[in-house]
Protein backbone atom coordinates (compact mmCIF):
# COMPACT_ATOMS: atom_id res chain seq x y z
CA UNK A 1 0.00 0.00 0.00
CA UNK A 2 1.78 3.36 -0.70
CA UNK A 3 1.10 6.15 1.31
CA UNK A 4 -1.00 9.34 1.04
CA UNK A 5 -0.05 12.08 -1.56
CA UNK A 6 0.32 15.01 0.62
CA UNK A 7 1.39 19.14 0.38
CA UNK A 8 2.63 21.83 3.02
CA UNK A 9 1.23 24.79 3.23
CA UNK A 10 3.25 27.25 5.65
CA UNK A 11 7.08 26.39 5.64
CA UNK A 12 7.86 28.06 8.82
CA UNK A 13 9.87 26.64 11.65
CA UNK A 14 7.52 23.64 12.66
CA UNK A 15 7.35 22.38 9.49
CA UNK A 16 10.92 20.71 9.42
CA UNK A 17 9.25 17.99 11.31
CA UNK A 18 6.26 17.81 9.04
CA UNK A 19 9.03 17.11 6.22
CA UNK A 20 11.23 14.52 7.90
CA UNK A 21 8.31 12.39 8.95
CA UNK A 22 6.22 12.68 5.38
CA UNK A 23 9.66 11.69 3.92
CA UNK A 24 10.46 8.87 6.88
CA UNK A 25 6.60 7.66 6.60
CA UNK A 26 7.05 6.81 2.46
CA UNK A 27 4.12 9.55 1.68
CA UNK A 28 4.76 11.11 -1.56
CA UNK A 29 5.44 15.60 -1.39
CA UNK A 30 3.39 16.56 -4.19
CA UNK A 31 3.59 20.10 -3.40
CA UNK A 32 4.71 23.17 -0.83
CA UNK A 33 4.05 26.42 -0.31
CA UNK A 34 4.83 29.35 2.32
CA UNK A 35 2.38 31.43 4.17
CA UNK A 36 2.55 33.73 1.53
CA UNK A 37 1.61 31.67 -1.35
CA UNK A 38 -1.17 30.62 -3.08
CA UNK A 39 -2.79 27.75 -1.37
CA UNK A 40 -5.94 27.62 -3.42
CA UNK A 41 -4.28 27.15 -6.84
CA UNK A 42 -1.46 25.01 -4.51
CA UNK A 43 -4.29 22.85 -3.72
CA UNK A 44 -5.95 22.19 -7.32
CA UNK A 45 -2.46 21.89 -9.26
CA UNK A 46 -1.60 19.02 -6.99
CA UNK A 47 -4.03 17.54 -5.53
CA UNK A 48 -3.27 16.06 -2.33
CA UNK A 49 -4.79 13.36 -0.70
CA UNK A 50 -3.40 15.35 2.66
CA UNK A 51 -2.72 18.96 3.75
CA UNK A 52 -0.43 19.34 6.45
CA UNK A 53 -0.94 23.26 8.04
CA UNK A 54 2.02 24.88 9.11
CA UNK A 55 0.84 28.64 8.89
CA UNK A 56 0.73 31.00 11.05
CA UNK A 57 -2.34 30.64 13.67
CA UNK A 58 -4.69 33.27 12.06
CA UNK A 59 -4.42 31.27 8.51
CA UNK A 60 -5.31 27.42 9.57
CA UNK A 61 -8.74 27.58 9.12
CA UNK A 62 -9.08 29.31 5.79
CA UNK A 63 -6.40 26.67 4.18
CA UNK A 64 -8.36 24.21 6.41
CA UNK A 65 -11.80 25.09 4.75
CA UNK A 66 -10.38 25.50 0.93
CA UNK A 67 -9.01 21.96 1.69
CA UNK A 68 -12.65 20.49 2.77
CA UNK A 69 -14.13 22.12 0.18
CA UNK A 70 -11.69 19.89 -2.50
CA UNK A 71 -12.34 16.88 -0.92
CA UNK A 72 -9.06 17.10 0.75
CA UNK A 73 -8.00 15.70 4.68
CA UNK A 74 -6.29 18.09 6.82
CA UNK A 75 -3.48 17.84 9.49
CA UNK A 76 -3.16 21.26 11.63
CA UNK A 77 -0.87 22.41 13.90
CA UNK A 78 -2.15 23.65 17.07
CA UNK A 79 -4.43 25.50 18.07
CA UNK A 80 -7.17 24.96 15.88
CA UNK A 81 -7.20 28.79 15.45
CA UNK A 82 -6.20 32.34 16.80
CA UNK A 83 -9.87 32.75 17.94
CA UNK A 84 -12.46 30.49 18.86
CA UNK A 85 -14.94 31.94 16.95
CA UNK A 86 -12.60 30.73 13.80
CA UNK A 87 -12.28 27.33 15.26
CA UNK A 88 -15.91 26.85 15.41
CA UNK A 89 -16.09 27.27 11.77
CA UNK A 90 -13.95 23.96 11.52
CA UNK A 91 -15.71 22.27 13.79
CA UNK A 92 -19.08 22.91 11.64
CA UNK A 93 -17.14 22.11 7.96
CA UNK A 94 -15.55 19.02 9.46
CA UNK A 95 -19.20 17.87 10.41
CA UNK A 96 -20.40 18.82 6.72
CA UNK A 97 -17.94 16.74 5.39
CA UNK A 98 -17.94 13.74 7.48
CA UNK A 99 -15.64 11.24 5.54
CA UNK A 100 -12.92 13.94 5.38
CA UNK A 101 -10.45 13.36 8.60
CA UNK A 102 -9.41 16.77 10.20
CA UNK A 103 -6.19 16.15 13.08
CA UNK A 104 -4.60 19.08 15.34
CA UNK A 105 -0.82 18.39 16.22
CA UNK A 106 -1.35 17.67 20.04
CA UNK A 107 1.53 15.33 19.45
CA UNK A 108 2.30 15.25 23.26
CA UNK A 109 -0.26 12.64 24.02
CA UNK A 110 1.96 10.67 21.48
CA UNK A 111 4.30 10.90 24.05
CA UNK A 112 5.64 7.20 25.80
CA UNK A 113 5.16 8.96 28.88
CA UNK A 114 2.01 10.19 28.73
CA UNK A 115 0.48 6.92 27.15
CA UNK A 116 1.81 5.13 30.45
CA UNK A 117 0.43 8.03 32.82
CA UNK A 118 -3.06 7.95 30.77
CA UNK A 119 -3.04 4.29 31.15
CA UNK A 120 -2.32 4.06 35.13
CA UNK A 121 -5.05 6.76 35.70
CA UNK A 122 -7.63 5.08 33.65
CA UNK A 123 -6.98 1.91 34.98
CA UNK A 124 -7.67 2.22 38.39
CA UNK A 125 -4.15 0.40 39.35
CA UNK A 126 -3.49 4.04 41.26
CA UNK A 127 -6.94 4.58 42.75
CA UNK A 128 -8.37 7.76 42.83
CA UNK A 129 -6.68 10.84 41.22
CA UNK A 130 -6.62 13.88 44.25
CA UNK A 131 -4.80 16.66 42.08
CA UNK A 132 -2.01 17.39 40.00
CA UNK A 133 0.09 20.47 39.03
CA UNK A 134 2.24 21.59 35.59
CA UNK A 135 4.51 24.13 34.42
CA UNK A 136 6.16 25.40 31.24
CA UNK A 137 9.07 27.83 32.32
CA UNK A 138 10.41 28.63 28.90
CA UNK A 139 12.70 31.67 27.11
CA UNK A 140 11.86 33.85 24.58
CA UNK A 141 13.51 36.35 23.90
CA UNK A 142 12.62 40.20 21.42
CA UNK A 143 14.81 37.97 18.98
CA UNK A 144 12.23 35.25 18.65
CA UNK A 145 9.51 37.80 18.07
CA UNK A 146 11.20 39.86 15.36
CA UNK A 147 11.92 36.98 13.35
CA UNK A 148 7.77 35.69 13.49
CA UNK A 149 6.22 38.87 13.85
CA UNK A 150 2.78 37.53 13.79
CA UNK A 151 3.29 35.89 17.29
CA UNK A 152 3.42 38.94 19.16
CA UNK A 153 0.27 40.42 17.29
CA UNK A 154 -2.67 39.07 19.22
CA UNK A 155 -5.29 39.33 16.35
CA UNK A 156 -3.05 37.12 14.66
CA UNK A 157 -1.34 34.46 16.84
CA UNK A 158 -4.30 34.73 19.51
CA UNK A 159 -2.42 35.10 22.35
CA UNK A 160 1.02 34.50 23.76
CA UNK A 161 2.63 31.49 25.94
CA UNK A 162 -0.45 29.94 26.80
CA UNK A 163 -1.94 29.55 22.83
CA UNK A 164 1.43 29.15 21.50
CA UNK A 165 3.95 27.27 23.85
CA UNK A 166 1.89 25.78 27.30
CA UNK A 167 -1.57 24.56 24.92
CA UNK A 168 0.24 21.56 24.81
CA UNK A 169 0.67 20.96 28.47
CA UNK A 170 -2.46 22.51 29.77
CA UNK A 171 -3.83 19.88 27.22
CA UNK A 172 -2.03 17.23 28.97
CA UNK A 173 -3.49 18.04 32.33
CA UNK A 174 -6.84 18.08 31.10
CA UNK A 175 -6.29 14.70 28.93
CA UNK A 176 -4.75 13.29 32.21
CA UNK A 177 -7.00 14.61 35.12
CA UNK A 178 -10.28 14.76 33.19
CA UNK A 179 -12.97 17.19 32.04
CA UNK A 180 -12.59 20.70 33.58
CA UNK A 181 -15.90 22.01 34.67
CA UNK A 182 -14.12 25.24 36.17
CA UNK A 183 -11.44 27.97 35.67
CA UNK A 184 -9.93 30.47 37.17
CA UNK A 185 -6.62 32.18 36.61
CA UNK A 186 -4.62 35.70 35.01
CA UNK A 187 -2.58 36.52 32.38
CA UNK A 188 0.11 39.51 31.52
CA UNK A 189 3.07 40.40 30.12
CA UNK A 190 5.99 41.35 32.13
CA UNK A 191 9.31 40.35 30.28
CA UNK A 192 8.17 43.71 27.83
CA UNK A 193 9.05 41.84 24.67
CA UNK A 194 6.11 39.91 23.30
CA UNK A 195 3.96 42.72 21.46
CA UNK A 196 0.32 42.73 22.24
CA UNK A 197 0.69 39.20 23.95
CA UNK A 198 0.67 37.54 27.30
CA UNK A 199 4.28 35.91 28.37
CA UNK A 200 2.91 34.99 32.11
CA UNK A 201 -0.16 32.70 33.15
CA UNK A 202 -1.66 31.18 36.09
CA UNK A 203 -5.00 28.94 36.54
CA UNK A 204 -6.55 26.94 38.48
CA UNK A 205 -8.89 24.04 37.04
CA UNK A 206 -11.42 21.92 38.68
CA UNK A 207 -12.15 18.57 37.15
CA UNK A 208 -15.27 16.86 36.99
CA UNK A 209 -14.26 13.94 39.05
CA UNK A 210 -13.34 16.18 42.03
CA UNK A 211 -9.43 16.86 41.43
CA UNK A 212 -8.12 20.25 41.24
CA UNK A 213 -4.60 20.80 39.48
CA UNK A 214 -2.65 24.31 39.39
CA UNK A 215 -0.84 25.53 36.02
CA UNK A 216 1.53 28.09 36.04
CA UNK A 217 3.55 29.30 32.19
CA UNK A 218 6.14 31.83 31.41
CA UNK A 219 8.26 32.43 28.80
CA UNK A 220 10.03 34.88 30.98
CA UNK A 221 12.51 32.03 32.27
CA UNK A 222 16.43 32.34 32.05
CA UNK A 223 15.99 29.08 29.62
CA UNK A 224 13.96 26.77 28.19
CA UNK A 225 13.85 24.37 31.38
CA UNK A 226 11.88 20.91 31.35
CA UNK A 227 8.52 20.36 31.34
CA UNK A 228 7.09 19.20 34.65
CA UNK A 229 3.55 17.63 35.01
CA UNK A 230 2.50 16.24 38.55
CA UNK A 231 0.16 14.00 39.21
CA UNK A 232 -1.31 12.98 43.18
CA UNK A 233 -3.15 9.81 43.25
CA UNK A 234 -4.33 7.70 45.89
CA UNK A 235 -1.62 4.80 45.42
CA UNK A 236 0.77 6.81 43.95
CA UNK A 237 2.50 9.82 42.57
CA UNK A 238 3.12 10.51 38.77
CA UNK A 239 5.95 12.95 37.47
CA UNK A 240 6.99 13.62 33.91
CA UNK A 241 9.73 16.02 33.54
CA UNK A 242 11.80 14.61 30.50
CA UNK A 243 11.33 10.88 31.22
CA UNK A 244 8.14 9.58 33.97
CA UNK A 245 8.91 8.43 37.44
CA UNK A 246 5.71 6.58 39.47
CA UNK A 247 6.51 6.70 42.92
CA UNK A 248 4.10 3.75 44.66
CA UNK A 249 2.62 4.39 48.29
CA UNK A 250 3.95 0.90 49.41
CA UNK A 251 7.65 2.26 48.31
CA UNK A 252 7.92 1.31 44.90
CA UNK A 253 9.59 3.28 42.03
CA UNK A 254 9.08 2.98 38.85
CA UNK A 255 10.66 4.91 35.52
CA UNK A 256 9.35 5.31 32.04
CA UNK A 257 12.24 6.73 29.35
CA UNK A 258 10.97 9.36 26.92
CA UNK A 259 12.08 8.78 23.04
CA UNK A 260 14.51 11.49 21.91
CA UNK A 261 13.36 13.85 19.55
CA UNK A 262 15.05 12.86 16.05
CA UNK A 263 13.30 15.06 13.67
CA UNK A 264 15.53 17.86 13.17
CA UNK A 265 13.05 19.63 14.96
CA UNK A 266 13.41 21.78 18.45
CA UNK A 267 14.22 19.57 21.43
CA UNK A 268 10.96 20.94 23.39
CA UNK A 269 8.67 20.11 20.80
CA UNK A 270 8.89 16.60 21.62
CA UNK A 271 9.56 13.26 19.62
CA UNK A 272 5.71 12.53 18.68
CA UNK A 273 4.72 14.49 15.86
CA UNK A 274 6.07 11.50 13.72
CA UNK A 275 4.38 8.99 15.67
CA UNK A 276 0.81 11.10 15.41
CA UNK A 277 0.93 11.97 11.54
CA UNK A 278 1.73 8.16 11.10
CA UNK A 279 -1.44 7.29 13.10
CA UNK A 280 -3.06 9.98 10.83
CA UNK A 281 -2.18 8.80 7.79
CA UNK A 282 -3.29 5.14 8.93
CA UNK A 283 -6.98 6.96 9.88
CA UNK A 284 -7.47 7.71 6.42
CA UNK A 285 -9.33 4.65 5.77
CA UNK A 286 -11.23 4.43 8.71
CA UNK A 287 -14.16 5.78 8.48
CA UNK A 288 -14.30 7.52 12.30
CA UNK A 289 -13.00 11.00 12.82
CA UNK A 290 -9.38 11.36 14.16
CA UNK A 291 -9.38 11.20 18.11
CA UNK A 292 -7.90 14.20 18.39
CA UNK A 293 -10.08 16.19 15.61
CA UNK A 294 -11.02 19.90 16.19
CA UNK A 295 -13.72 19.76 18.50
CA UNK A 296 -11.16 17.78 20.64
CA UNK A 297 -8.39 20.30 20.53
CA UNK A 298 -10.61 22.98 21.28
CA UNK A 299 -10.97 21.73 25.13
CA UNK A 300 -7.64 22.97 26.04
CA UNK A 301 -8.23 26.20 23.89
CA UNK A 302 -11.79 26.97 25.34
CA UNK A 303 -10.06 27.02 28.65
CA UNK A 304 -7.08 29.42 27.50
CA UNK A 305 -9.82 31.59 25.85
CA UNK A 306 -11.70 31.74 29.58
CA UNK A 307 -8.37 33.64 31.15
CA UNK A 308 -8.06 35.76 27.70
CA UNK A 309 -11.93 36.86 28.24
CA UNK A 310 -11.94 36.98 32.00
Amino acid sequence: MTGPRVAVVGLGDVSVVHLAAIEKLGATLVGVCDSRGDYCALLDEVRPDVVHVCTPHDQHVPVALAALERGVHVLLEKPVANTIEQADRLVAAAKDHPTLKVGVCLQNRYNLTSQAAFEMLTSGELGAVRGGSASVLWHRDAAYYAARPWRGVRERSGGGVLINQAIHTLDLLQWLLGEVVTVRGHSGQYGGVSGDVEDTAHMVLDHAGGARSVFFATTTNATDSPVTIEIVAERGALLIRGDLTVAYADGRVESIAELSPDGGGRSYWGASHELLIADFYRSLSDPSPFWIGPQEALKAQHLIDEIYTA
